[in-house]
């Protein structure tokens, strides 16, 4: 995990500042990913296909520098400043920010590592690790769990980054460690007062030994804009490598207030069970994830099974190709409110997005492309 969250780095951007370049400890790099991408199967009726060439279908864009310095004493200062971007037309990602893909400082040494700034979160983070296909492509886990909550922009089911937060990574003891983190605000910058500011409050243990990994995350959200959403959710997931192939699932389940004031508590359930099987240059990825939402007497529950492959070119280039279809539930299942969309529906529904591109009501999807990292 401490090497998750201290990830790749920095903006194009960065490089006028002229001393990075006086830093022998400072290291740009970043990767290139783009493809095509035919989509069908929309959930609003009489919407053809779509093709398109789109951009960080595997992984998203990234150019940007990662450095630290040596402050004595074990101790070291660290940074990352992460840029994201689109080969397809050349704009900034995540918004238009600057730094919007990562933007942190911190310190490490044998008490762990302590960082402040806009960080991946650890749920997102385990879960992307978990899933076979890395939260990438039309086959990654998250989009079963529907357009979800949004705040800023933001799926408060899963949020992949928050802004002003603060993480520790403890030591590694036998294999054994913990990540917790917390967020003052999880969208942009505080308020006055702190009135409409989203908490976040997150703990990840997690053990790896050999060719298990397996950790249980909790986090709560506490979103005080004009839908007060509190929302709780716990995962617990894995990975096991036997060699020839390795094992992927978790399970997870989000359960929140009553955003939609129909005094009930609601909930998603979701999980995932997958293989990824290298051979030689080659690789395969399966999965199969299903989401469910219920609320008091009714549910309604989204589907979704992949297929991907993986051709290494060389140290820094690979092909990838993958496929994935999607089904959700249509008929109301018990007296469903008409206050919450039903799975099937517009806010619900489970649709075919990829690590950049939104999935506009597509129920299945057909990629390949080219990864290049440097």
């Amino acid at each position: 995990m401490q090497k998750k969250l201290i990830a790749l780095a920095v903006a194009a951007t960065a490089l006028t500042t002229g001393s990075a370049f006086a830093q022998t400890n400072v290291t740009i790099y970043g990767s290139v990913d783009v493809g095509f991408t035919h989509r069908g199967d929309n959930v609003a009726k009489h919407t053809g296909s779509k093709n398109s060439i789109d951009s960080g279908i595997s992984s998203g864009n990234r150019l940007g520098f990662t450095g630290t310095e040596d402050l004595g004493n074990g101790v070291k200062a660290l940074f990352t400043l992460e840029a994201g971007f689109n080969v397809d037309d050349g704009q900034q990602g995540q918004g238009g920010r600057l730094f919007g893909r990562q933007a942190f400082l911190g310190l490490t040494g044998g008490f762990g590592t302590a960082i402040a700034g806009r960080l991946y979160t650890p749920h997102y983070s385990f879960l992307a690790a978990v899933d076979p296909f890395r939260s990438g492509t039309v086959g990654q886990y998250r989009n079963v769990f529907g357009a979800g909550i949004n705040v800023g922009g933001e799926n408060l089911f899963d949020p992949t980054r928050v802004d002003n937060a603060i993480a520790y990574v403890s030591p590694s003891w036998s294999g054994f460690n913990v990540t917790v983190a917390y967020s003052n605000n999880a969208i942009g910058q505080e308020a006055t007062e702190n009135g409409g500011d989203n908490r976040v409050w997150a703990i990840l243990p997690r053990y790896t030994n050999g060719p298990l990994d397996v950790a249980l995350s909790y986090h709560q959200i506490k979103s005080h804009d004009t839908d007060n959403v509190d929302i709780k959710n716990w995962a617990l997931g894995g990975t096991y490598n036997f060699g020839s192939a390795k094992l992927h699932a978790f399970y997870d389940q989000n359960k929140w207030n009553d955003p939609f004031e129909i005094d009930t508590t609601i909930k998603l359930k979701s999980w995932l069970l997958g293989v990824s099987v290298p051979f030689g240059k080659h690789a395969l990825q399966a999965s199969y994830t299903q989401s469910k939402l219920s609320l008091t007497g009714v549910s309604g529950k989204s589907r979704q099974w992949a297929l991907g492959y993986t051709y290494t070119l060389s140290k820094r280039t690979n092909f990838y190709a993958a496929v994935s279809d999607i089904s959700n539930d249509r008929k109301r299942k018990g007296n469903w409110p008409s206050a919450v969309p039903l799975i099937g529906g517009n806010s619900f529904a489970a649709v075919s997005g990829d690590s950049s591109n939104g999935g506009a009501g597509y129920q299945n999807g057909l990629q390949f492309g080219l990864k290049h990292t440097f």
